[in-house]
């Protein structure tokens, strides 16, 4: 008899243990991070690590769901659809294509879920925040760079240059045009223009080798490239067509490859966004709204209170001064056996 007394209370005492670590996860909060693709390296390799880092260092017990789609609008939807019915309480979209995700941000509000538009503009409707960086403002840092290497070189008006602008899906993208734009019309020659669907590297090539069969190799003075990945397509495409000097050609992110071929002179610049910064602001911004806190922004776009950073133009002799000061890179990581005497140039140790 008495062993049957405490089984049963020990029974009793699983059963209320268990019962009460049920209700404390139930009061865990849940943020959903959305990012687009992994063809652009910063996603997996910056954005997603450093705000997983910051969400958990503001809140130990926060859950995070995370999801990439993979340049799938469809695939995104999914995704949101997902989340919103497992009980996220914020979320943080990058998206594929920002007409696409609307009718779920709607989906969002009327759940009273605060969304945070991360790094891509979502128009047409209103949410909580926009955090990202100032793209009209990157567009003609981008130009400039591109007009003030070809008058050092004596050819802003002896021929002509490739515009290859990113995804029409992405808002950002008529940003960073319109910026160029504003920098480049009526001082240089635009022979090409696109609009590359999905920041394809492998449809910037093909954009690129369009280019040089449409207007000849001698004729391409400059490349406007709105980011790194496609720069290296553009690149490609014309080691390709047998250019023995290359011409500047921008480029966007930072990414690793990209400031490795700056060092050499492949490529002339790189747009270097403090992605730590944007990603760790919208962590607490998520964390600030689960918590019911609502901070104020800074300015606004259109109706959405937002925070935009600053972007930093770098080409070689910058290089050690931003991207390694700030530890985006080692210089163990960038300075690798290919790219060693160009660092020691650049003294990058």
């Amino acid at each position: 008899m008495r062993a049957r007394i405490v089984a049963v209370l020990a029974l009793l005492l699983v059963t209320a243990c268990s019962n009460g670590s049920s209700s404390g996860d139930s009061d865990a909060k849940t943020i959903a991070l959305f990012l687009p693709e992994s063809k652009t390296t910063r996603y997996e390799a910056f954005d997603r690590p450093l705000f997983e880092a910051k969400v958990k260092a503001l809140c130990a017990d926060c859950k995070i769901l995370y999801s990439n789609a993979d340049q799938d609008a469809a695939k995104q939807q999914q995704q949101i659809e997902a989340a919103l019915t497992q009980g996220a309480d914020a979320l943080v979209l990058d998206a594929v294509d920002a007409g696409a995700v609307a009718p779920l941000v709607n989906q969002a509000k009327q759940k009273d879920v605060p969304v945070i538009a991360y790094d891509r503009l979502i128009t047409g409707i209103t949410y909580e925040y926009y955090v990202s960086f100032n793209n009209v403002r990157v567009g003609e840092m981008q130009g400039q760079a591109l007009l003030d290497a070809l008058t050092k070189a004596g050819t802003a008006d002896t021929g002509q240059i490739v515009m290859i602008n990113g995804a029409p899906t992405d808002p950002s993208s008529a940003d960073y045009k319109k910026g160029a734009h504003n920098v480049l019309d009526g001082k240089v020659k635009i022979g090409r223009e696109f609009d590359t669907p999905d920041w394809s590297p492998d449809k910037a090539q093909q954009e690129m080798e369009q280019s040089i069969t449409a207007l000849g190799r001698q004729s391409i003075v400059g490349v406007l490239s709105a980011n790194d990945g496609m720069a290296g397509g553009a690149i490609a495409a014309m080691k390709r067509a047998g250019y023995t000097t290359l011409p500047p050609i921008t480029g966007q992110d930072a990414e690793l490859a990209a400031v490795q071929r700056i060092l050499t002179g492949e490529q002339y610049m790189t747009i270097y966004l403090d992605i730590r910064s944007e990603a760790e602001k919208a962590a607490e911004l998520a964390v600030a709204m689960v918590k019911g806190e609502k901070p104020t922004a800074p300015t606004k776009v259109g109706e959405i209170p937002a925070f935009l950073l600053d972007p930093i133009p770098v080409t070689a002799d910058k290089v050690g001064d931003t991207i390694v000061k700030d530890g985006f890179y080692r210089a163990a990581d960038l300075c690798t056996a290919e790219v060693k005497a160009a660092c020691d140039r650049q003294g990058i140790k």
